[in-house]
């Protein structure tokens, strides 16, 4: 397991999260496992891309050498502005045999690579991602905000299994992949999921790990419940506002990958969640009001918004996607051979990264169509089972 070495990517976009952005690094560098390097991708902004090149520049980014888990280069963002493209540009430089993918405002548990790597003992193991806890600004959860929706703060959520179990998808934040699961599928699409501080879409990962699943049948994606990413919830987040505003996100963001991509594969998850795992948040904090419980009848309210808004967007996303068409476009992730080794702040060379559909692009797989469906769901069941042997046996979920 000790010769597994691991590329991680932390994407970057603004100076307000410098603290943040020193603390997830710190995080990386102080795993049991070492990484192999941690990449820097900054997202079209020249003054974080320099103050980050000067912060790093004795880590072995220009040449210089660097202890096992020192390393740090800082890369610009090789393709459009957003998430997608800046994963896609670290997957292209990555010298590991697996990347892994770390928030800009999270920090790893010191045992966060050293997990993920147990999880490829099996070959078929494609992806393996973590547990993420929310790191509230105020100290403490909000008393109305229900726990069945951590993933509208990127966490992982109730209703989920525990332990090291199967899923369809894994959460983009605290994930880990081979890195020949990126030759097989291609890279993250563009024209989905975040773009710094705008309407906060996802479903980049989700639309990822189907279309990796189509690409190679036989692949197995994993949640191990013992890799922990803490993950900063700003106090904006913490606000009804915002929750509502990324449950009506979450619906545009499904419209878009069920018109891209199909809307036949997942059901069975889905409807567990919102058949399931909903209407038993909603009995329990009724329950709690009844019982004279702080927040019980918030959070039963804040489960029937979120579903409201989820619907809303995807209602609209729908209806916008049938008049203008198209989607987002994904292809394969161009390998850095032949030429110099990228160093700090210096682009990366030009290559089809997954801006734009290119030929030898796996075909699309389909995904569920319901508006509310966290971006980390769990495979079909009938595949859960311990993989403390095989994790072609497991099943689960993921958030």
């Amino acid at each position: 397991m000790s010769d597994r070495r691991f590329s991680v990517v932390i994407c970057v976009y603004t100076e307000d999260r410098w603290e943040d952005i020193l603390a997830a690094v710190d995080s990386v560098r102080k795993q049991s496992l070492p990484a192999l390097e941690t990449l820097l991708v900054v997202d079209h902004n020249p003054a974080l891309l320099d103050r980050l090149c000067e912060e790093y520049q004795e880590s072995g980014a220009h040449g210089g050498s660097a202890a096992e888990g020192e390393e740090v280069r800082v890369l610009a963002n090789a393709g459009p502005r957003g998430l997608s493209a800046g994963r896609n540009t670290g997957i292209a430089v990555a010298r590991g045999e697996f990347v892994a993918f770390l928030d800009d405002d999270a920090v790893a548990e010191r045992d966060w690579l050293r997990y993920f790597a147990e999880g490829y003992d099996d070959p078929r193991v494609m992806a393996v991602g973590g547990r993420t806890t929310a790191a509230w600004a105020s100290g403490r959860r909000p008393r109305w905000f229900p726990e069945e929706f951590d993933w509208v703060v990127g966490c992982t959520y109730r209703g989920l299994p525990p332990g090291k179990v199967r899923v369809r998808n894994v959460l983009g934040g605290n994930a880990s992949f081979r890195r020949s699961a990126f030759d097989a599928s291609g890279g993250f699409a563009t024209g989905i999921g975040r773009d710094g501080d705008k309407r906060p879409l996802g479903c980049e990962e989700t639309e990822l790990c189907i279309r990796l699943a189509s690409a190679l049948p036989d692949a197995v994606l994993l949640i191990d419940d013992r890799a922990v990413i803490h993950h900063k919830v700003p106090a904006v987040r913490e606000r009804f506002a915002y929750f509502r505003t990324r449950s009506y996100a979450e619906g545009l963001s499904k419209a878009l990958v069920a018109r891209s991509v199909g809307a036949d594969k997942g059901l069975e998850s889905e409807r567990r969640y919102t058949t399931r795992v909903l209407p038993a948040g909603v009995v329990r904090g009724l329950r709690d009001a009844v019982l004279g419980r702080p927040g019980g009848a918030g959070r039963a309210g804040a489960i029937v918004a979120g579903v409201a808004a989820a619907a809303g967007g995807y209602a609209v996303g729908s209806a916008r996607a049938r008049r203008r068409g198209g989607g987002f476009s994904s292809g394969p992730i161009a390998p850095v051979s032949g030429g110099p080794p990228v160093r700090a702040g210096s682009p990366v060379p030009d290559g089809p990264l997954s801006g734009s559909s290119a030929p030898g692009a796996s075909p699309a797989a389909s995904v569920p169509s319901e508006s509310l469906v966290p971006s980390e769901s769990p495979a079909p069941s009938g595949s859960t089972a311990s993989t403390a042997s095989t994790a072609s046996t497991a099943g689960g979920h993921s958030g």
